[in-house]
């Protein structure tokens, strides 16, 4: 049986992660400004990313596996306690989407390394603001990464 116990800690970048993280990004072919003003191609890439670039569907997929994967190995060294492989995809696509600097200094981190599964995957849906204001795509994307973290479908 599968326990908190007898599970390492995860680093794969997980095809269920990919999919969710392609869902809730989206594709973009030409490069354009996200909310925060950062030039953002393919599936939410930003690295290396100026105004005029173009991206195929492959190529964006492509980026987003090897952003997806740095992120995995950073947060590998950040999180101290074992994880199921679905709430290590929520945590993936969350952190994706708002960054390694904001996983790391977040509530939702405090309270994973302190064994508060239930209370971390909260957090997730705290974090529904951009611009100071309040995303409808951001609150159906965190609830949809609570119901992965939960195990919910």
């Amino acid at each position: 049986m599968l326990t908190r116990d007898n599970i390492s800690k995860l680093v794969a970048v997980s095809a269920v992660a990919v999919a969710a993280i392609c869902g809730f990004e989206g594709y973009r072919e030409y490069a354009y400004k996200d909310v925060a003003g950062v030039p953002t191609i393919g599936y939410g890439t930003t690295k290396n990313v100026k105004m005029g670039d173009k991206t195929t569907r492959q190529e964006a997929k492509a980026f987003l596996v090897r952003d997806a994967s740095g992120m995995a190995k950073q947060m590998q060294s950040l999180i101290k306690v074992p994880l199921y492989q679905h709430e290590w995809d929520a945590y993936l696509s969350f952190t994706y989407n708002v960054g390694i600097g904001n996983f790391r200094s977040s509530t939702l981190l405090k309270k994973l390394n302190q064994g508060d599964y239930a209370g971390a995957c909260a957090q997730l849906k705290r974090w529904v603001y951009a611009g100071g204001k309040k995303v409808k795509g951001l609150v159906n994307r965190r609830e949809a990464e609570y119901k992965m973290c939960m195990g919910q479908k």
